[in-house]
This record gives C-alpha cells, structure tokens and sequence, in this order.
C-alpha cells in the first residue's frame, strides 16, 4: 500500500514540476500582448476612479503618480470617493491636487447604492458622475507610471470591455520583497491561462472598464454583493458579452505598497478566496493541483527520505525560479536570486497560516467593516 501511494506522490510531483516548467517557458516565450491599435486622434478624456477609506498616509503617493501622467491634464477626470474614513484622508486629497490643471473631485460617500457595499459601493458612485467613455481604476495605495493611461488605452479595441495591467508589491523590508515574488508569479501565470483564452480575473488597482461594458451590467448597484468587487465586475462583463485584454507589461505596471503585517496578508488572503469559488470548475481543480505540492513532498520525505524530498524542493526552487525571474523581467524589475530559499520558507508559512485561518471561519474583515 505505501508503495502504491509513494508511486501516485512520485507521479503527481513529476507532473506539477512539468506544470510549472511549461508555464515559465510560455511565459518566457511569449511574445507580448500587441496594442489593439495607434491611439485615438484627438485623444479622448478618460475618468480615474479611487475609493479611499482611511488613506491619508498612501494617497499622496497615488495622486502625485497621477499628476506626473505623460497625458494631457485637461483630459483627466480624477474622482475621489471618501469612503467615511476616519482620518484626515478627504485633507490631504485636496492638498495633493491643489492646482491640478485637470479636473478633480472628492465626493463624500455616505449611502449604499442598490446592492453595492465597500469600495463597490463607492466605485458605483463614482461610475454614476463620471463623464467620460474609459473608467481607469485604481486603489489609494497604489503608484502609477506616467505611461498608464496610453498604455492601457492602446488595448482597447472594439467590443472589449476590460483592460488588466500588472501590479508589483514594492517595499524595502524582506516581508515586502517576498510578497513582491509571490505577486508576480501568480500573475505571469494568469498571464498564461488569459493568453490560452481563458479569462482568470481582473485587478481592480489596474483596470480600465469601458463605460459601455460598465453600463452593460447594470453597474456595481445591480450586480450581487462580492468582496472580491474587481472578479465580480470582470465576470458581468464577459457575461455581457465583451471581450477582455491581459497585459503583462512593464509601462503600465502599479507599484502597490505592501501588506505590513502577517495578520494584513491573511485578512487579504481570505478575502481572495472567496473569489476563487466564482471562478470555472477546471481552474478551481487547476488550483487545488499547484496547491498540493508541499502536503505531497511531505508524504515522499517519510516514505523515500529526506534526501529525496530535498532533490525534488530543490527542481521546484529552480523550475519556479526561472518563472520568478522571466516574470520581474517583462515588469522592469531584477529578481534578487537569493530570496528564492527564502520564498520557499514564506510559501510553506502563508499556506499553513491560511488553512489555519479558513478553518476558524469567520466574517472577511477589510478596511475595518465586516462582510459576510
């Protein structure tokens, strides 16, 4: 019988290193996502639309990225929802974007609208003033460059709805650089599911959603509850018929502060799981096989010895390795090697503490509110 399972374990860690060296070579491979066109002439004004709940130390950051676009001022739209923070969040908005030569507006959210809760319901708001065709979303914490909005707008062609840039987790501390690692190898392979035409999600800190796709589905106030608000969107407008757009490039690359506390990351975590319920059956079942890796590789340490089990960590380090350094690559960004045993530790940590977390149960707790 141990034979039998040492075999099946055997097979099953053969066949996740062959994933994972797939993935890196498509994605090292790949030739790029081309732009659906040459920008339009004249340039037309796009809306930039950010929910702040208690962000008075991020979002000047954010709000200087935006002042510092490579596009004409006049033609920006910057809407500011405060979320009823607590701090001094609507005071320095209005700091940061005094003189702005564009247009800028902070709107207090006080009410629900329809069925929109948290940053949903503060982007169904905004959506509702916004007076431009493209919506550009992004989150308080994040920093853009000056290339985004042409760089996302170069993608959006006819009859798609949603354009998806990438994010980078920066940060000086080791913390901020494993999740670094752990961000972009989760997009470079949502980059390579999305290039076999299989949407996966969008990321709500770097999206344009066309007004006509947004309006299609009748708007966050219409669509169910989630508190994964960007995945709920991105599956309404593929629903809706609209086509989707993935680009993994360094020129509309977010740079997102990090989550500055193990207790932070778990409460994000938790809050993406539940996304990965809504997603198709054969990318849960994808998942569920990437995620066994550690639970397998301890069966094969007790039953064919550590030396083994070290053999096979080792051909893991290196085949995801080679995805972790493609993948900083097409972002801009150096991947500094020696964190990857490190990576390794960070991995097998977050994995224990999330099973650990889901199990206790529990409401998703962001941004200081309860949602069930």
């Amino acid at each position: 019988m141990s034979g039998l399972l040492l075999n099946f374990l055997s097979i099953y860690l053969a066949l996740w290193l062959l994933g994972m060296a797939f993935t890196a070579w498509r994605f090292a491979s790949r030739r790029g996502t081309k732009p659906a066109a040459s920008l339009p002439a004249p340039l037309p004004r796009v809306s930039i639309l950010i929910a702040a709940r208690d962000e008075e130390m991020a979002l000047p950051r954010c709000l200087a990225s935006l002042r510092a676009l490579d596009y004409p001022a006049e033609l920006l739209e910057i809407l500011v929802g405060d979320d009823g923070s607590t701090d001094r969040t609507a005071v320095v908005a209005a700091a940061a974007m005094q003189g702005f030569a564009g247009q800028f507006r902070l709107i207090s959210i006080t009410e629900n609208r329809g069925r929109a809760r948290g940053k949903a319901n503060v982007l169904a708001h905004l959506a509702r003033l916004a007076t431009t065709e493209f919506f550009f979303i992004t989150d308080a914490d994040i920093s853009l460059p000056k290339t985004w909005i042409a760089g996302l707008l170069a993608h959006a062609a006819p009859g798609v709805g949603t354009v998806t840039g990438i994010t980078a987790v920066r940060g000086p501390r080791l913390f901020d650089q494993l999740q670094g690692i752990d961000w972009l190898l989760s997009l470079s392979m949502v980059q390579v599911v999305s290039d076999l035409g299989r949407p996966v999600t969008a990321m709500g800190n770097n999206m344009l959603v066309t007004r006509a796709a947004y309006e299609a589905t009748g708007g966050y106030e219409a669509l169910p509850f989630s508190v994964t608000e960007d995945f709920a969107l991105f599956q309404a407008v593929l629903a809706a018929g609209f086509g989707f757009r993935q680009v993994f490039q360094a020129d509309i690359r977010a740079d997102s502060l990090a989550m500055p506390t193990w207790a932070a990351l778990l409460r994000q975590r938790k809050r993406w799981l539940r996304g990965v319920a809504g997603l198709p059956l054969r990318l849960r079942l994808e998942l569920l096989f990437f995620s066994g890796f550690w639970p397998a590789l301890a069966g094969v340490a007790m039953m064919a010895g550590p030396a083994v089990a070290l053999g096979v960590w080792a051909a893991k380090v290196l085949v995801q390795g080679a995805l972790a350094a493609a993948a900083h690559h097409r972002a801009g960004l150096r991947l500094r090697w020696w964190l990857l045993p490190l990576f390794e530790l960070y991995t097998l940590g977050l994995t224990a503490a999330i099973l650990v977390f889901q199990l206790s149960g529990g409401k998703v707790v962001w941004k200081g509110r309860s949602y069930e």
